[in-house]
């Protein structure tokens, strides 16, 4: 048995005795989400933990994602095997900013992309995914909204709404790598083949589109559609399980590959350290978790 072999039968031992769930995120590496007993979109794993009698939370992505399954599971103890894995997107939001923000639109509602932290979670209305944006914020009474922390997510909801939408300046790195001349090669190099993007894309790329979809959303697409062949603008780690799932269709990066590294930090020692030790224990005041609660709730009504 091989060094990585006998580290999976470990990992595996240790969490059936914590009696722990292992949420993997659909960027993490591909040893790792095939570890997973949920792997999927943040928001979307830590609701299906919330559901389960597991104790603990062992939670594969960056920091805001665990912070989340913390929020909606406050009585589990969740952990996050890389501690240095943050998300650049969330840190650049703060709640000072945001309250200034605040203060210059009294008016507005604030809507959350719930890539973000607990304390900007807590500071907002209600949070949106990726997936749902679209939905919550046509259905919204305020006639101008706060968008935080992501721009190109801001500029792609506009599209699909008359509400006055302030972006705040935030982007996702590895999103914001997408040019227009890779989407040219791409649909050269590969004519027959669906384009599926993220949107948190820059507008010029949305733009080009045959799609745009969440992970999760990409992955139904591509399971249903009767298309052989996609090019897909996303972070690379979401072509593994595509290809898994799908064995008979093809699937391209678009141009390069776009690599989170805070995603790609966690691996399998990491995963058995957490285990072994119950090291790296996401803690967050009570408060903070309750009007983030509140926030994360006020979505369910619109979708």
């Amino acid at each position: 048995m091989t060094n990585q072999e006998t580290l999976v039968q470990e990992i595996l031992q240790l969490k059936e005795a914590h009696r722990a769930i292992l949420l993997v995120h659909n960027y993490q590496r591909p040893e790792i989400q095939d570890l997973g007993d949920f792997v999927g979109d943040s928001l979307e794993l830590s609701r299906k933990a919330a559901t389960t009698d597991a104790p603990m939370i062992v939670f594969c992505g960056v920091r805001f994602m665990a912070e989340t399954a913390k929020i909606l599971s406050p009585e589990k103890t969740v952990l996050l095997p890389r501690l240095d894995a943050g998300c650049p997107l969330a840190d650049m939001v703060d709640v000072d900013g945001l309250r200034k923000l605040k203060a210059q639109h009294p008016d507005a509602v604030v809507v959350t992309y719930v890539n973000s932290s607990a304390e900007v979670k807590a500071e907002s209305d209600i949070c949106v995914t990726s997936a749902n944006a679209v939905q919550v914020v046509q259905k919204l009474e305020a006639k101008e909204i706060i968008f935080t922390p992501d721009k190109n997510l801001a500029h792609y909801v506009q599209r699909f709404t008359e509400k006055k939408i302030i972006p705040w300046e935030g982007f996702c790195y590895v999103h914001q790598q997408f040019r227009v001349e890779e989407v040219l090669s791409a649909r050269q190099a590969h004519p027959n083949a669906v384009l599926l993007v993220h949107p948190e894309c820059r507008p010029e790329i949305i733009d080009l589109a045959d799609e745009v979809l969440s992970t999760s959303g990409m992955l139904r697409f591509a399971k249903a559609s009767s298309a052989k062949e996609f090019i897909i603008g996303t972070e690379e780690g979401l072509l593994h399980r595509l290809k898994k799932e799908n064995p008979d269709k093809m699937f391209y990066s678009l141009g390069s590959l776009k690599t989170c590294r805070n995603m790609k930090l966690t691996r399998l020692q990491d995963l058995h350290s957490a285990l072994v030790k119950n090291q790296h224990e996401i803690h967050i005041d009570p408060q903070i978790i309750t009007k983030a609660q509140n926030a994360l709730q006020a979505m369910l009504k619109y979708v």
